[in-house]
């Protein structure tokens, strides 16, 4: 099968110019962005699709040229394609799992540190000129992960890569998962409900599905710790965001560290940029630039797979 490619948003990557999307295949044509109108234009008589988070509603996919028999995200998400669409047109949808495990995992490790260190609260007082926590005792909340619990909702590659760093740091673990699973290696698995009641720490490594979408709301932080910190690295919309920024604003919870929202970015006027409990990051887990190398390794093994008739990573 031909390898006749076209990549749709490669900006969303490549926005540096250091993590190219040009060998992939053998006939590449790479677009930095591509508006919904232009969608179709741009893929007529390609094989191959390639896209980064960009939405490709079933509405397109159905009018897509017959040319077309894969639409590669490059990525480990791919809630913004209309699965159902693409398999009664009978286009193969694949991905790129665990291109980011231990960046991801590494940013998850870098909000705890940060909320244990109200490290915001810190940096606004001196942009202030306030330099009280040198002049006089610390005067803000400065605590250890060792001994504390975190609760890791989700044990695919970047929750199984937290869950080691956080043992290295002696901290106890508890997880869930989709299936029920035995106790294993240091890993106690509870039900939600025990997990966010029980843990200082809860870190989320799920998917965005119907299921799992607005998973985190005000009852499920009712339950938590007042003195506990929520983490997600995953997809903004796990979480009911208006529940969260009250949870955050009463206090009712500690903090929360977000490299994900609900909407990115977040609206000018939200809340979550001027809270001194909160963490915020620009979805940046993925955006190592090693990270971003190998992820465009990896989607071009995955086109030449498919391509030799032996696809991976294959969804639909």
């Amino acid at each position: 099968m031909q390898d006749k490619t076209v990549v749709l948003n490669a900006a969303r990557v490549n926005y540096d110019g250091k993590a190219g999307f040009e060998k992939i295949a053998s006939q590449v044509t790479v677009y930095d962005d591509t508006p919904p109108e232009k969608m179709l234009e741009r893929v007529d008589g390609y094989t191959v699709v390639v896209t980064k988070e960009i939405p490709v509603p079933g509405e397109l996919i159905r009018a897509f040229p017959d040319s077309v028999k894969l639409i590669c995200e490059a990525g480990t998400g791919y809630n913004n394609i209309d699965l159902d669409a693409a398999r009664e047109k009978g286009i193969a949808v694949c991905n790129v799992p665990a291109y980011s495990t231990q960046r991801v995992a590494q940013t998850v490790l870098l909000l705890m540190l940060n909320l244990a260190s109200s490290m915001t609260k810190q940096q606004r007082m001196l942009a202030a000129g306030d330099h009280s926590n040198f002049t006089d005792h610390l005067k803000v909340n400065h605590i250890e992960l060792n001994g504390k619990t975190l609760g890791v909702v989700g044990v695919g590659h970047i929750g199984r890569e937290v869950i080691r760093i956080a043992q290295a740091m002696e901290m106890k673990i508890l997880a869930t998962a989709h299936h029920p699973r035995q106790d294993a290696d240091g890993i106690h698995y509870v039900p939600l409900e025990e997990l966010l009641r029980e843990s200082d720490f809860i870190s989320l490594h799920c998917p965005l599905t119907e299921e799992t979408r607005g998973m985190i709301g005000a009852e499920q932080l009712a339950a938590m710790k007042p003195t506990a910190f929520l983490i997600n690295t995953a997809r903004g919309a796990l979480i009911d965001e208006p529940a969260l920024i009250k949870a955050l604003q009463s206090g009712q919870i500690a903090g929360a560290g977000l490299d994900v929202q609900q909407t990115e970015p977040p609206a000018e006027d939200s809340p979550l940029y001027t809270l001194e409990n909160v963490v915020l990051t620009p979805h940046m887990g993925w955006r190592g630039l090693e990270t971003r190398r190998r992820l465009v390794s990896m989607v071009g093994e995955n086109i030449r797979a498919f391509c030799a008739g032996s696809p991976i990573n294959r969804i639909v």
